[in-house]
């Protein structure tokens, strides 16, 4: 099969407009005119606002291709288009080809009969998004969240993109992936299914190909398994039928393993179809030889929750993915190979692509198996009623098909989950109508009927949840908090103190979050010194959840002393935000077994902006990221205060069983030491103990409690790995003596090294960069005095080459102690 690709240098104009410019495909409108200084950068201050306006419009993209004799004389001519954002009329030479309705789907058209020798043209209409779903909200109501411009459930395209709860309404349109002619003449390849049959020190795997017939040729089938060290095993089939499954059996095979787990091997499958003039068509894929199992199982708390790995309960640590960019034409590969490295940096397993943005691009899927990332995939539903028509139903169920057969090969997929938060919608928030009994009947027949059967057809070996959160479908409580996933939010949106983590033992908890501010090096990006006040205009704008600054003012109220200026209200924030998601996972943590996974919301950003995220738009990590490390570590100490009694806990999620010594220390302010002493435990792998309780209440007077402390380090097979700390009070109201802290920065080839030291007693210690950006080997972190803690920064990691003289130039360090 011959295959042309048809990107890059296109024009594109609005409409209505006669001036073409100059466009990129892949792309997008609104991408294309920002290359070309037609319009500000959107992100900008309140330049969100113009969106709208730009995404009301039509707009013409065009390009012309050659075709030569020997392209045409091929039987098969079509043209591919692998996304198209979202409403489109295809013509070619003049000639309409087809209509589109679906940025998650791909298209292939038959063109043979409309091309020409020489010169041919190709035009692509994409029709305003906005103009269609006010259109047919005006015809069927349909209720979707209020942060989006209504009416966006009746299209299919990213829901996010119309704006959310941390989004900007900005429901860009383009020709978002890759668009190529193919040609052929014989038989090609439709369809390669890899599934696994897994037996002791033997996996079976299995290929399923079928394959287009051209004209009842013979045609052979030859597929290949490549093993990560390069052995390669071959079978042939001569004279195959229109559907073949070939299983090439391997011994002692090489088990992939999520991150913390193992190696992450991979097998390449390579399907070769000839005849005797050669070779047809070929297709490769990579995989992972594993079994990854959802055992949902009555137990003594309820119902289970867990991802079972090789035969190996995992507990999940990770967090909910969102589009990288709202204008889709600024991702790439680059940036999310970051973005995953960043996690596996953090301890994570598991990622959730989240139901109301875009499924990812292959290379997404390709990174979380080279690193060791399950991953969670909802389609992409979100949040809203959908009206199951014929032309929608029609369109979701290759929507659904597409997907599944691009996804289902990847060693990280884990789990299929039908949509976010429709089911308990419906159960719970009070927006849906209760007679509305036609879309409530919709959701059931999509969701636990049509999307299941195909899941059953198209990738049996993958298990299927009907939602999230969901104890098992059929509205029957979705929230549940002893069956199934959960999301959980009184922390947060409730008001509720951190504490209240400790009333749920959730099966698994797949969505939680709390807000804060990004950086002052981000708000920079989209503010000038005027608007740098949480309630002015522009910040306003980069706040899409109302009642955020207001619900971060009242933690604050709670926690913290009372900031002198907006840097320190953006820190502070943070701080609020690290310890609320830390207080939750280190608790369910400390239930490891009954509770079997934490995913906070949310890990990354579309914009800059105040959000659940714990790394900013930019890739800067906020104080949430770097506590992640240290709660996501396969070896975890947490403490666990109550009154003036502490419980010392271990959780082991490693493979090995570990020898843990800790050594605790009572402290004064100074960090003069009351009381010491050491406890030791040998931690079995995968489980979590209880080590100690110690009792302070002779040391714990009304007035001591404010001015003491208790410091844990953690020794694992003798080496140090972890210090930890632990007020007796809120952090306002405990007494922080200036720590004057102080630092000595030395430089190697690789690193800048920075020698943190302190005269006094220091918490959530932040190190950062005026200018450049980087990641430290720990931040936020707290320090007694007389102790030096060495921070490694490594110089890759920088964004910008800086000698150690500008390096120490632009080094500042502060603790809470300079919050107020």
């Amino acid at each position: 099969m011959k295959k042309i690709e048809l990107n890059g240098s296109w024009k594109m104009k609005s409409a209505n407009e006669t001036e073409w410019l100059d466009a990129i495909v892949p792309g997008s409108v609104m991408n294309d005119l920002l290359r070309q200084g037609k319009i500000n950068d959107p992100f900008y201050r309140d330049n969100e606002d113009h969106a709208y306006e730009i995404a009301a419009k039509d707009y013409e993209f065009t390009r012309e291709f050659s075709v030569d004799e020997e392209l045409l004389s091929h039987s098969q001519i079509a043209i591919r288009f692998d996304g198209l954002d979202t409403l489109s009329e295809i013509m070619v030479n003049g000639k309409l080809i087809a209509k589109t309705n679906n940025m998650h789907r791909t298209y292939e058209l038959d063109i043979k009969d409309y091309l020409v020798k020489g010169t041919n043209h190709l035009q692509v209409t994409l029709l305003s998004p906005i103009q269609y779903i006010t259109e047919k909200q005006n015809e069927t109501k349909l209720w979707g969240v209020t942060d989006a411009i209504e009416g966006y459930p009746h299209i299919r395209k990213g829901h996010s993109m119309f704006g959310w709860d941390w989004g900007p309404q900005i429901p860009d349109l383009g020709i978002w992936r890759t668009v190529s002619l193919l040609a052929w003449n014989h038989s090609r390849i439709e369809d390669v299914y890899v599934s696994q049959d897994h037996h002791d020190h033997e996996v079976g795997v299995n290929v399923r190909v079928r394959v287009k017939d051209a004209g009842g040729e013979i045609v052979n089938l030859e597929v290949k398994l490549t093993s990560p060290t390069g052995e390669i095993n071959s079978t042939q089939i001569t004279a195959m039928k229109s559907e073949e499954t070939i299983t090439i059996d391997v011994a002692n095979p090489q088990l992939w393993w999520p991150n913390g787990y193992g190696e992450q091997p991979l097998y390449k499958v390579e399907v070769l179809v000839s005849n005797e003039e050669g070779l047809l068509d070929e297709k490769a894929l990579t995989i992972g030889l594993r079994t990854i199992k959802v055992k949902h199982e009555p137990d003594q708390w309820g119902k289970s929750f867990e991802f079972e790995v090789n035969g190996l309960s995992i507990f999940a640590m990770g967090a909910n993915y969102i589009p990288e960019d709202n204008l889709l034409a600024r991702n790439s590969s680059e940036r999310t190979e970051r973005l995953i490295n960043d996690c596996v940096e953090a301890n994570f397993n598991m990622i959730r692509v989240w139901g109301g943005g875009i499924y990812p691009e292959d290379y997404f899927f390709d990174l979380c198996d080279e690193k060791g990332l399950i991953v969670w995939q909802d389609f992409m539903f979100a949040c809203s009623m959908y009206d199951l028509n014929d032309e929608f139903r029609e369109t979701v169920e290759q929507e659904v098909i597409d997907n599944m057969k691009r996804i289902r090969h990847h060693a990280s997929l884990g789990i299929w989950c039908g949509n976010n938060e429709v089911e308990e919608a419906w159960v719970y928030w009070g927006d849906m109508p209760d007679d509305d009994y036609k879309h409530k009947a919709d959701y059931i027949k999509l969701f636990e009927f049509i999307i299941p059967e195909l899941a059953k057809e198209l990738d049996p070996q993958t298990f299927y949840w009907s939602s999230s959160p969901s104890s098992g479908g059929g509205f029957n409580e979705p929230r549940n908090p002893n069956e199934g996933d959960m999301h959980y939010w009184e922390v947060w949106h409730g008001l509720k103190p951190f504490s209240e983590y400790e009333k749920f033992h959730f099966r698994f908890c797949s969505e939680f979050g709390f807000q804060s501010f990004p950086s002052m090096k981000t708000i920079e990006t989209f503010t000038e010194p005027e608007d740098r006040n949480i309630f002015s205009y522009v910040m306003e704008k980069h706040q899409k959840n109302g009642a955020a600054n207001g619900k971060i003012l009242f933690y604050l109220s709670e926690n913290f002393l009372y900031p002198k200026d907006f840097d320190s209200l953006l820190y502070a924030s943070q701080l609020l935000q690290a310890e609320a998601i830390k207080y939750g996972v280190e608790h369910w943590r400390r239930n490891r077994g009954r509770c079997m996974g934490s995913l906070y919301w949310q890990l990354n950003d579309c914009w800059p902006v105040a959000s659940w995220s714990s790394i900013d738009y930019y890739g800067r990590w906020k104080a949430l990221h770097y506590f992640t490390k240290k709660f996501y570590s396969p070896v975890l100490l947490s403490l666990r205060e109550e009154g003036t009694d502490v419980e010392i806990h271990v959780t082991n999620d490693s493979l090995a069983n570990v020898n843990a010594r800790i050594e605790w220390k009572l402290r004064k302010n100074t960090s003069e030491v009351l009381q010491e002493g050491t406890v030791t435990a040998n931690i079995e792998s995968l489980t979590a103990n209880q080590c100690e309780k110690l009792s302070f209440g002779e040391f714990l007077t009304f007035d001591a409690i404010r001015n003491t402390y208790l410091e844990c380090t953690l020794y694992v097979n003798g080496e140090q790995t972890t210090v930890t700390t632990l007020l007796f009070t809120k952090p306002k109201h405990f007494t922080f003596l200036n720590p004057e802290l102080s630092i000595e920065v030395t430089e190697t080839n690789e690193t800048f090294e920075i020698a943190v030291s302190s005269i006094a007693f220091a918490k959530y210690i932040e190190l950062e960069l005026a200018a450049a950006d980087c990641k430290f080997s720990d931040n936020y972190f707290d320090l007694s005095a007389g102790v030096k803690r060495t921070i490694v920064v490594q110089k890759e990691s920088l964004s910008q080459d800086l000698s150690l003289g500008a390096f120490k130039q632009q080094l500042s360090i502060r603790s809470v102690y300079d919050i107020a």
